[in-house]
């Protein structure tokens, strides 16, 4: 369960300093989920796709070899990815429990706070559901391998049973909320342990459902494949450093300009962040198509692919910027009734919705990477794009304030951009199988 879902469900059932405790959690909870779980999921997405095209080519001999006495798909990049999203859970979950007296001072939680004592029980509590959530992780990186977008979004499989059991982990947890908040009297404790009981029914789902498609557990683990998994996690995260360190500047040199811009800015930052990451469904889908066209030696198609989602990427952030731009001082409404602080984020109402066109092909580049497995230039890039901004922001910030830190961050948005055609144009590396003459040379 996402904390603002968790946050939601127990408005009603704890106070001030213990809700506050959950969120202080849920923000150390969602780092470790963004700096290792989420590249676990982009590579078993890119690899998962790869095989699943090489069996898919080869079907007639492939199947005789690799399938079982039930006609189960055997693809060793499952297995991999589920062995290290169990082994990832598990040290998470060492690390948050054990460590979260560290992890609290170091977001500033005071040992004396009212907050500390509850937020600490809660991570400690929470840590234990770090294993199903990254195994859950693994299981959903397989599903958008076989470009089956739905299992995930229902946690069951066809739409009709979903219907029925959609939703169980949520449902899970709000029915044991209340029990084992008052009527066993664990308070916050309680709810930690509701959440965790509801990712491992939520885990187990997704595991049930894939168990009918494929064997979970080859035959062999190819130690040649973990090395590629570990290798290109190791970059994707270093990425994700980079990514968030640009990001947590800005926010901090926004913050020195008092609490009133701060707001604005705030206001400004999760429109703008919300509505980019729309474009990330359109990212999934050509990874996803990208990863078996161009695993299969279909250049024509992969190059058709490549053309396309970036062309609907721009479109998409075109109608979002036109959109942000009619309707960002309604929207902005929303989030704060003072209006100094409606004020500063309506002056940023260009940063907003001027910015959408180069966060849409941003987003869609990150796809593209990902689809032929271009992780290391992925990686690179973005340390060189985010330490240049985040220079930039320092330099800009204290002079010109907020309009510094926008700056910034279009810059950053804008050179990932900047990069992407770079390399794409560069004809280098993996994409050198997919341009027109390259591939006639070839052929």
């Amino acid at each position: 369960m996402h904390g603002s879902d968790l946050q939601l469900n127990l408005s009603c059932c704890l106070g001030s300093a213990e809700l506050a405790a959950v969120g202080v959690s849920g923000a150390v909870f969602n780092l470790v989920f963004k700096l290792f779980n989420v590249p676990l999921l982009n590579i078993t997405t890119s690899y998962v796709a790869e095989e699943q095209a090489s069996f898919t080519k080869v079907d007639n001999d492939y199947s005789q070899t690799f399938k079982d006495q039930q006609s189960k798909i055997c693809l060793p990049s499952i297995s991999t990815s589920l062995m290290l999203a169990a082994a990832l859970g598990i040290m998470e979950a060492v690390a948050l429990s054990t460590g979260s007296s560290f992890l609290l001072n170091t977001m500033g939680i005071p040992v004396d706070s009212p907050m500390r004592m509850p937020a600490e029980q809660f991570l400690t509590l929470r840590a234990f559901g770090a294993p199903p959530i990254v195994v859950a992780l693994a299981a959903q990186g397989t599903f958008r391998g076989f470009k089956d977008t739905k299992t995930p979004l229902y946690a069951v499989g066809k739409l009709e049973r979903s219907l029925r059991l959609r939703g169980a982990g949520n449902l899970l947890n709000a029915i044991l909320d209340p029990i084992l908040i008052f009527s066993f009297g664990l308070g916050i404790g309680g709810a930690a342990i509701a959440t965790v009981i509801s990712e491992y029914l939520t885990a187990l789902i997704l595991l049930w459902k894939l168990s009918g498609e494929v064997l979970l557990i080859a035959p062999s683990i190819s130690g040649q494949r973990v090395l590629q998994y570990l290798k290109s996690g190791l970059l994707l995260t270093g990425r994700t450093v980079a990514v968030l360190t640009t990001t947590t500047l800005a926010t901090s040199m926004a913050a020195r300009e008092g609490p009133v811009n701060m707001a604005g800015h705030q206001i400004c930052f999760q429109v703008w962040l919300a509505l980019s990451l729309l474009n990330d469904a359109l990212a999934l889908a050509g990874q996803s198509l990208l990863a078996s066209d161009y695993s299969q030696g279909n250049y024509g198609l992969a190059r058709q692919v490549t053309y396309k989602v970036l062309q609907i990427g721009l479109i998409m952030g075109v109608a979002l910027a036109v959109i942000l731009f009619l309707g960002f001082d309604a929207l902005s409404s929303l989030f704060s009734s003072d209006s100094e602080v409606l004020g500063i984020a309506r002056s940023g109402t260009l940063f907003v919705a001027g910015s959408q066109p180069m966060n849409a092909i941003a987003f869609v580049l990150d796809g593209l990477y990902y689809g032929v497995s271009d992780f290391g230039f992925a990686a690179y890039s973005m340390v060189l794009v985010g330490l240049i901004s985040s220079v930039f922001i320092l330099v800009t910030a204290p002079s010109f304030g907020l309009a510094g830190v926008w700056g910034g961050l279009f810059l950053f948005m804008t050179l990932r951009v900047v990069a992407g055609a770079l390399r794409l144009s560069s004809r280098s590396g993996p994409w050198r199988l997919i341009w027109p003459d390259t591939e006639k040379e070839s052929t």
